[in-house]
């Protein structure tokens, strides 16, 4: 047994009890099956042939009896089974569901970096939905058919061994058959999974960005490229339903060539006096017992292919190990003062040939407020975002008071980091969830407070609703510096002692920047505090600025000093000051 295989059936272990009802069930069901046949021989050729008539109504009343006691149980467990076997299956898909989220938590930003977030959004909807139907109906339809056509195959020796023999000449090729076309239904559903991840990768993308399509007019633009996932999907689809349609013709066909064996071969039969009229239509009932079984695992075998094909994907992801993980050995951060070194970091993404960065060294004194500059792709954001541990270092090591990061619990560590990003995510729902987000067990007065400090709370009492109010899809119902004050809001409620603002007012308005820009000073006061420059003027007084390139730091200073050396600031400086000259 592989580890896959496991895997799916470790799901069924905290559910066994009410597994093994649901089986008790179908077993109940399927044994009724079996028996209403028997019951209908009995009356046609022993009780009307061999009993007396004044016996005939108490047996028939003695037999009614006996059937409906076994429907009212059929019922009974017919309702279980669709009942409380899709409750199980719905609970199964819950835990893998939970299971699934939990990992993409664990997952670093390397991962997110080469995956579309609607084919992980597939992963989690779609394809748990197919493995529950397979979990839940997969066990039962087995346990039936197999019931159902053993106990038919048994019961039909009994009664013409030559009859059911030919009827069975026939099961041979109906296997080979689904054996062959299932192999091609696999690999058509496999292809219908890619193709709807895609389609879901592809509106998630529109919608999130549906104000630049419309911004720019784009929409038959976007409807092509939807078009052509569309169009894929719709041939994969045809192709899929192409093979399931061979697939339930021909098993149509093959049961009717059985129907077709048992009429004519059992005419023969009784003209030669070798079965009873009444023994031919019992017959004709089990080979009814016998189709059932057979469309029973047309339908398992598509839920197979489905479940099991969402199962691979499921498992795909469960499989990608994160590559940023506590060490057994990790310890909590503890009275952090924000003294951070680089030792030799050298950095470059997993699918990359040339490193971002490489050499850098750099020490900074706890509460310092550094400035990080240098042209766009030299690594600023990714160096900064080394300390967190976003991502991990390719060589080298950072060190927070002298403790090397890789032996702190990440957790702590990014519990003591406080990051404000140029592109601010605010989630739906109300200010005062957004804001909590920085410290969930925060009490209203401490919320406001950090809005106070951020320069937020002005604007929030002007709302309809002040902190209820409700900010919509990424918070679209506000400007863009009203965001970013949330978000330094969320990271004043936080209180770390290290700060990251990757470029927090490059995308701001000279107004909006001036509010900012104040409430970032606020919040950098006896911090240590790096700052990633896009308007190098917004950092002209900090006391050390580092310039960045591809090799490492190549100067460092005061904006004085690095002015006088007549280098790489010297010319991102003037370079910027032109675009002020232009943008103003």
């Amino acid at each position: 047994m592989n580890q896959r295989t496991k895997k799916f059936l470790s799901f069924y272990k905290p559910y066994l009890g009410l597994f093994m009802l649901d089986m008790l069930c179908a077993f109940i069901i399927a044994g009724v099956a079996l028996v209403y046949p028997l019951i209908v021989r009995f009356i046609t050729n022993d009780l009307l042939v061999n009993y007396s008539r004044e016996q005939i109504p108490m047996e028939l009343i003695k037999a009614a009896f006996f059937l409906l006691a076994i429907f009212i149980l059929q019922f009974f467990c017919n309702y279980f089974v669709t009942y409380k076997g899709h409750v199980m299956g719905a609970m199964m898909e819950y835990d893998m569901r939970t299971e699934l989220f939990s990992h993409y938590q664990k997952l670093s930003f390397n991962f997110y970096d080469n995956q579309k977030t609607g084919q992980l959004m597939s992963r989690i909807t779609n394809d748990l939905f197919d493995i529950t139907e397979l979990c839940h109906h997969g066990p039962e339809d087995l346990v039936i058919s197999i019931i159902k056509f053993v106990g038919a195959f048994v019961i039909l020796m009994r009664i013409n061994v030559r009859l059911t023999l030919l009827v069975f000449l026939f099961l041979p090729i109906m296997f080979v058959f689904a054996m062959v076309i299932r192999k091609r239904m696999h690999r058509a559903f496999k292809k219908n999974r890619e193709k709807i991840a895609d389609i879901n990768a592809n509106i998630e993308d529109n919608l999130s960005g549906i104000r630049v399509v419309k911004s720019f007019a784009n929409e038959e633009l976007e409807m092509e490229k939807f078009k052509e996932g569309n169009d894929g999907f719709l041939s994969s689809k045809r192709n899929s339903y192409k093979n399931m349609a061979t697939f339930h013709s021909g098993l149509g066909f093959f049961i009717n060539m059985i129907n077709f064996a048992v009429v004519i071969g059992g005419g023969f039969f009784i003209s030669d006096g070798k079965i009873s009229l009444s023994d031919l239509v019992t017959f004709l009932l089990y080979v009814s017992n016998l189709i059932e079984p057979v469309q029973k695992l047309i339908n398992f075998t598509e839920q197979f292919q489905n479940g099991i094909t969402g199962f691979e994907r499921f498992m795909d992801i469960l499989e990608i190990e994160p590559d940023i993980v506590d060490k057994k050995d990790a310890v909590e951060l503890k009275n952090v003062k924000g003294d951070i070194t680089f030792e030799n970091v050298s950095f470059k993404y997993n699918d990359a040939n040339s490193e971002v960065f490489r050499n850098i060294n750099l020490h900074v004194n706890a509460g310092a407020y550094v400035a990080l500059v240098g042209s766009s792709g030299v690594g600023k954001t990714t160096m900064c975002s080394l300390i967190p541990r976003f991502y991990e270092t390719s060589e080298g090591h950072i060190y927070i008071d002298g403790m090397d990061i890789k032996d702190i619990k990440l957790k702590s560590l990014r519990s003591n980091i406080g990051v404000v990003q140029q592109d601010v995510y605010l989630f739906t729902g109300t200010i005062l969830d957004n804001i909590r987000y920085g410290k969930m067990d925060a009490t209203r007065e401490e919320i406001i407070e950090a809005a106070k400090n951020a320069n937020a709370h002005e604007f929030i009492m002007e709302l309809p609703n002040g902190y209820d109010t409700d900010i919509g899809q990424r918070g679209v119902k506000l400007s863009g510096g009203q965001k970013q004050r949330l978000s330094i809001a969320r990271v004043f409620l936080k209180n770390p002692p290290i700060l990251i603002f990757d470029e927090a007012t490059s995308a701001l308005d000279n107004e909006s920047e001036k509010v900012v820009q104040e409430s970032l000073e606020r919040l950098a006061k006896n911090r240590t505090t790096f700052v990633i420059a896009h308007r190098l003027t917004t950092i002209r007084n900090a006391k050390d600025i580092i310039v960045l390139t591809e090799d490492g730091i190549k100067e460092r200073g005061t904006h004085e000093q690095l002015m006088k050396q007549k280098g790489i600031y010297q010319g991102l400086y003037t370079v910027n000051q032109n675009f002020k000259s232009i943008e103003n």
